[in-house]
């Protein structure tokens, strides 16, 4: 019989240890070990799964770690071929799986990963209360700070050691066991334990935390004494990390390309990255003496690895700078999915948020790939995103989504499942989604407008569909214009008589109608020539009858008065379109702007037929086209009993009806307007010098938001609100406000914040309720620039970091290269140290 290897033989035994103590408890098993000659206690019960590339038997494992905890009993141990995502370790320390169940050559990556990430502590959390001894006791933040090595994990409820996590070893109940590392402490009342934990200087727990120290200094580590750099090899790696940090810094700015196909050192053509280094050491000897061809093949640092983890050293470096801002503080939710270039489903997360001076800010902090878009998926991925970047849902304080089902659902939506863990993350359907709304149904329910937008599609296709009919386009333009000068009719000067295209409306943005009317007005005369042109001399006979139906449509008065009517409606809404696109709008200020809206649509309705009546008339004169009479009746009067004028027809049946209808749909879609919400955020107008203010009102706001004010300051909220509306009323710097955002910023610039906490910390959860996702779709268009065709192969980990920098170009700006090359060094042990 053939000898089995020796390796085979050693698996063996060390499986068949395994399986004869499958029901040993944890606690013992390392006791155990000790007890049999020649087997190493540090030794873990997979090695012979390591040898054989095999995974451990799930049921044994499941027997195996019975007793660590509730998120030990599922946990198999890692495949040992499998390479860990450093990105997506778990941030709760209750879904974390044993350390020593990675694999051995990448368990010092993870604990780099982890202790650069730090703790996971979310201070912001609504700390839930539990009977102990008879007591109501719960888990005090403030030991987060006093002990910053603590972590504290939301779904279990319990507190744990980062570093004894990282570092500690079996040996049994010494240091408290597992409580620390495994299991979770969760005895409020003994204070006195979590000193115990902590020990001596010859404790565990500080033996865990040195280790921890090592290996984030790794100049400290035996290994290192013996590879010990001189200052020469150190100054080399360093300008060989800023060379190429500086490099990534301007592809990330300009959002270019980082690789090419040929990137060889003969190349002409080496791709962006490598073109930068080589102009940056060319221009910079101190940089230029240690680069490219003067480097270490083994050390060159411009690899396409080495360059995607320095573009996540700069995301991160980011997110980590609008995460400070926030800390503990409250937040807005911002979310909207779309699909990039190669059809994969992404997600964008922006948070709202009042900074240090009291602004308000929304800030791009990720996008994931999601693979469906049910609203549990799009959950957990947000959880994560927030976990990750040291933030929690219970700090959410509005949340703005559009309308599709899965996010604004009722029962099982984003929005539903997200009020079910924090309550006072108050939902605001996206107005501008809404406003988009508004025009689309009146587009889709009056019939004549339906057949005036499809008409108004078809112009633009016909006209534009090939160079030549452009050209005949602008050349007819241009001699009208210069037959009008000569006239006298047209004034000339700086900017004035531009040459104007036949814009193209978009798919999305229906108010991007108005500017396709703008132009058919302008263009008029030049389209009606084209379409005349192709209606003689198309290719053939379809285009041709198509050129003939459009020329016959927009040669009718009706035409031309739904022409003018659309244009004065879409002018109306497109007002309140842009203002919905800025950033620092509040709630408050939209609502008003809305209403503002739908007074002057009705306005318009009241008074405004006359006027649009005599604009159509002179349009149709300037254009050869007939007059009708308002008088006579509308269309073939045979068989009818009521015969209808053109002036009721117009006036009644167009004009009055289709602002009817969108007068209606404000009021329908609009219907936060109207919410208790809103109308008791009113109180808090500060314009006219508070001429608004209602005490009252702002009282019943703050009441929303049960969990952010203790009993004893919901005591003290009215007196100080009268003594605020005082203080600022008499005051001359508070006399012309224009909004809540002017408030905050104000109080901050004198003070009066730290005088008036109560009042400033409403007025921070009035800030954070969402407007609109206009942030959202603007971080979909910066895609559009990173993820192009050519580069339609990105990960999604490149793609996020590339995102964050391109989106966040103002924060981006304030991350220096020196940051970036501390957290790349401290990101795994590397070749070349630069200290």
């Amino acid at each position: 019989m053939k000898r089995q290897p020796k390796q085979v033989l050693i698996g063996n035994f060390f499986k068949r240890k395994f399986q004869e103590g499958e029901n040993v408890d944890v606690s013992q098993s390392g006791s155990n070990l000790d007890t049999n000659p020649g087997v190493n206690s540090d030794v873990s019960p997979t090695i012979a799964d390591i040898d054989n590339d095999e995974t451990p038997d799930n049921d044994n494992v499941g027997q195996c770690s019975s007793n660590l905890g509730p998120s030990m009993s599922s946990t198999s141990f890692h495949s040992r071929s499998t390479k860990i995502d450093l990105n997506d370790l778990p941030s709760d320390p209750v879904d974390r799986p044993p350390i020593d169940s990675y694999h051995p050559n990448q368990i010092d990556e993870i604990r780099r990963a982890y202790l650069v990430k730090g703790p996971f502590q979310p201070i912001s959390h609504n700390f839930e209360s539990k009977e102990v001894y008879g007591k109501n006791r719960r888990f005090v933040k403030d030991w987060l700070v006093e002990f910053p090595w603590m972590e504290y994990s939301t779904k279990a409820d319990k507190a744990y050691c980062l570093p004894c996590y990282l570092f500690k070893q079996n040996v049994g109940n010494q240091g408290g066991g597992g409580t620390w590392s495994t299991k979770g402490f969760c005895d409020w009342t003994k204070k006195g334990a979590i000193r115990e934990h902590v020990g001596g200087v010859r404790s565990l727990h500080y033996k865990a935390v040195q280790k921890c120290d090592d290996l984030m200094k790794p100049k400290q580590s035996i290994h290192e004494a013996f590879n010990k750099l001189s200052k020469e090899e150190m100054v080399a790696n360093r300008a060989r990390l800023s060379g190429s940090v500086q490099s990534v810094r301007f592809c990330l700015e300009n959002t270019c390309p980082f690789r090419a196909h040929d990137e060889s050192e003969n190349s002409r053509s080496p791709g962006m990255f490598l073109a930068v280094l080589k102009l940056i050491s060319a221009n910079n000897p101190d940089v230029g003496k240690y680069t490219l061809g003067n480097a270490k093949k083994n050390n060159k640092l411009t690899s396409p690895t080495t360059q995607k983890e320095i573009i996540e050293c700069f995301a991160k470096e980011v997110t980590k700078i609008i995460c400070e801002e926030i800390k503990g503080d409250v937040f807005g939710l911002l979310v909207d999915e779309s699909s990039d270039v190669s059809l994969k489903e992404q997600m964008a997360v922006v948070v709202r948020y009042v900074d240090k001076l009291g602004v308000v800010k929304e800030s791009f902090i990720g996008i994931v790939h999601v693979t469906n878009t049910n609203s549990s998926t799009l959950k957990e991925a947000i959880l994560s995103l927030l976990a990750n970047n040291q933030l929690s849902i219970d700090q959410v304080r509005g949340q703005g989504y559009d309308g599709a089902s899965n996010m604004r659902g009722k029962f099982n939506g984003l929005k539903s499942l997200i009020l079910r863990d924090n309550p006072s993350a108050h939902y605001i359907h996206c107005f501008a989604h809404q406003l988009q709304l508004v025009i689309v149904a009146v587009a889709k329910k009056h019939e004549g407008v339906k057949t005036f937008y499809e008409y108004l599609s078809m112009v633009v296709n016909t006209v534009s569909a090939s160079c030549k009919r452009k050209d005949m386009l602008r050349e007819a333009k241009k001699e009208r214009v210069e037959k009008e000068i000569l006239k006298g009719e047209l004034k000339t000067g700086k900017g004035l008589n531009q040459e104007v295209s036949l814009a193209r409306a978009g798919d999305t943005r229906w108010g991007s109608h108005h500017r396709t009317i703008i132009s058919l007005l302008k263009l008029f005369p030049e389209v009606v020539t084209v379409l005349r042109y192709v209606k003689e001399d198309g290719d053939c006979s379809q285009k041709r009858s198509n050129a003939k139906g459009i020329l016959s449509y927009f040669q009718e008065f009706e035409c031309v008065f739904y022409l003018h009517l659309m244009d004065k409606v879409l002018g109306l809404t497109n007002i309140l379109s842009k203002h919905l696109q800025q950033k620092s709008q509040d709630l408050l200020e939209a609502a008003k702007l809305i209403n503002g809206t739908k007074s002057a649509l009705n306005d318009l309705r009241q008074n405004g037929f006359e006027l649009m009546l005599e604009k159509v008339k002179s349009f149709c004169e300037m254009n050869d086209i007939r007059v009708l009479d308002m008088m006579e009746s509308y269309g073939n009067p045979r068989n009818r009993k009521n015969v209808l004028t053109n002036r009721h027809h117009f006036e009644v049946d167009i004009f009055n009806e289709v602002l009817d209808m969108q007068i209606q749909e404000f009021g329908n879609r609009f219907n936060e307007v109207s919410t208790n919400l809103l109308e008791n955020m009113s109180g808090l107008n500060p314009c006219d010098r508070f001429a608004n203010f209602d005490i009252s009102k702002i009282v019943a706001f703050s009441e929303l938001y049960k969990d952010d004010f203790t009993i004893r300051e919901r005591g003290c909220i009215e007196g100080e609100l009268n003594v605020f509306y005082h203080t600022l009323r008499e005051d001359d710097r508070f006399a012309n406000l224009n909004g809540l955002c002017d408030l905050a910023r104000l109080m901050v610039e004198t003070g009066k914040h730290r005088s008036f906490p109560l009042a400033y910390r409403i007025l921070k959860l009035a800030l954070v309720l969402p407007v609109a996702t206009a942030t959202v779709e603007r971080c979909f268009s910066k895609l559009k620039l990173v993820k192009t065709d050519l580069r339609n192969r990105m990960g999604d980990d490149f793609l996020n970091g590339a995102l964050v920098c391109t989106v966040e170009k103002e924060i981006f700006d304030k991350v220096t290269d020196e940051d970036v090359m501390i957290r790349f060094q401290a990101m795994k042990e590397r070749r070349g140290q630069i200290f």
